[in-house]
């Protein structure tokens, strides 16, 4: 299923950022190999989603590199390999809420708005 982004999204009250773990050294990893036709693609897409406002020019000190593979409907698609950033990245370690406990607080509850159900979907 594919559909078409519109933007960037929406400034939100809390901005999330990747912590790096203390004096780990800013990451630049080298580009895999890629043949012309690839390198002409990949260009192809960022320009296309720099364009959509979907990408924004990156001012990170750390660069993953990228590889792009042919999907079996004949479409390129670009992956990024962040496995070097993960293993540099200061994880969270919160427990996720239990769903039984969700659903014993609603137990009692008799009547949802609308915009009770919609703000709550993606939640539980």
């Amino acid at each position: 299923m594919c559909f078409e982004t519109k933007g960037l999204p929406p400034k939100r009250e809390v901005e999330h950022k990747i912590q790096l773990l203390p004096d780990s050294p800013f990451l630049n990893i080298w580009m895999y190999r890629q043949s012309i036709i690839e390198a002409s693609e990949v260009k192809k897409q960022l320009q296309h989603q720099l364009e959509q406002g979907v990408i924004r020019l990156s001012t990170s000190p750390c660069g993953s590199p990228i590889i792009i593979v042919l999907k079996k409907d004949g479409n390129w698609e670009i992956c990024i390999d962040y496995r070097v950033l993960n293993k540099i990245t200061l994880k969270n370690r919160y427990p996720l809420p239990r769903i039984n406990d969700f659903l014993d607080q609603l137990k009692q509850a008799k009547y949802f708005s609308k915009m009770e159900l919609k703000s709550r979907y993606h939640q539980v």
